[in-house]
């Protein structure tokens, strides 16, 4: 009637409604990223629910099974947290009280007469130390103490102690009812696309969060066993770091090496060049030999695609983008990949050619 072209209509339709959905999904990000954290702890305690719950001998066991992970599981966190966090936080607490001299330290060596083609670069790093070093030591080194002494404190807000383990707990609990609720909203055409894709997405996720951890404590055990064994200051601390900045992608482990070597530089160590070397060896390890055999095949991302998503992670949701944004690009290529999949509808096998007459 007004000339425009039903098929038009339709698209730009379409078009409104996912810039839409992509707007409020912006806007309410940080309650989804609640639920995201919910989704992905219940993946991590799945495993062990269902292994539990193999065990027991009562039918729908479910809810004690539950119970009885989340009891053992918050009481290896405390006991985790005695037996390495009070050491890690006095370690930080040693290290903000001696930053001032070992600068100093530094300034002294730096200071003195060495070949001429290094004056301008040792003046270079001197000034850098006199301009920064006061900041460091009054800013980065109280905060890295504070994270390490309350860590509880910093986790004992309502969404992270109490919203997310209830949440979860339902998830492992309704799972399936959710899912099932969620595919009937789907058309009868389309409907085994989804179930597909929510399959290929279940497996995924449970891959992707017990590699993370496996991958987690793989560091923190190789860094603080070599670091332990050359003697540098502060091993455990740096141990801690490295394991917790493994679930930060592709700058979290960069992030570990150069507080490592900044570490080593700063109080003195001669070995410098053994440290990088192992880092650069584990890194070599774990990227083509450990985390290929953990991670699932879904998670094959090119590392162009891995460097983008990261980087459009921290712009759109900071640290919280940066760590969803590996599982997040996962997921839609899974999406893509059903969907050409659908369109292309099943495959017919060729007819066999006919015989030849002899």
């Amino acid at each position: 009637m007004l000339g425009l072209d039903a098929r038009a209509a339709k698209a730009a339709w379409t078009v409104f409604l996912v810039a839409l959905l992509l707007l409020v999904l912006y806007f309410v990000r940080e309650a989804l990223f609640v639920f995201v954290l919910a989704i992905l702890f219940a993946y991590l305690l799945s495993p062990l629910v269902n292994l539990v719950d193999r065990f027991l001998p009562w039918k729908r066991s479910r809810g004690i099974s539950l119970a009885i992970v989340y009891v053992v599981f918050i009481g290896l966190l405390v006991l985790a947290g005695v037996m390495i966090g009070n050491r890690a936080a006095k370690e930080a607490s040693l290290l903000e009280t001696q930053f001032p001299k070992l600068v100093a330290n530094i300034e002294q060596s730096l200071s003195e007469p060495g070949p001429a083609w290094l004056a301008p670069v040792k003046r270079y790093i001197l000034s850098e130390i006199q301009a920064r070093g006061a900041s460091l030591g009054t800013a980065v080194l109280p905060v890295l103490k504070t994270m390490s002494t309350h860590l509880t404190s910093v986790l004992s807000s309502l969404i992270f102690i109490v919203l997310i383990p209830i949440l979860g707990f339902f998830f492992l609990k309704d799972g399936k009812k959710l899912l099932e609720g969620a595919l009937t909203l789907a058309s009868p055409r389309t409907k085994l696309m989804w179930e597909d894709l929510a399959s290929d997405m279940h497996q995924l996720l449970g891959q992707y969060m017990r590699a993370l951890v496996l991958l987690s404590v793989a560091t923190f055990t190789a860094y603080g066993l070599f670091l332990s064994a050359i003697g540098i200051q502060y091993a455990l601390l740096l141990a801690v770091i490295a394991g917790a900045l493994e679930f930060i992608p592709l700058f979290g482990p960069l992030a570990a090496a150069i507080a490592i070597v900044a570490v080593a530089v700063i109080t003195g160590f001669g070995h410098v060049i053994l440290i990088l070397a192992f880092l650069g060896g584990y890194r070599v390890f774990q990227d083509y030999i450990l985390s290929p055999q953990l991670m699932s095949a879904g998670m094959e991302l090119h590392p162009v695609l891995v460097i983008f998503g990261v980087l459009a992670g921290e712009e759109l949701g900071g640290i919280a983008g940066i760590f969803l944004s590996v599982p997040v690009l996962a997921a839609l290529r899974l999406l893509v990949v059903r969907i050409r999949r659908a369109r292309s509808g099943p495959v017919t096998p060729p007819e066999p050619a006919p015989a030849r007459k002899m």
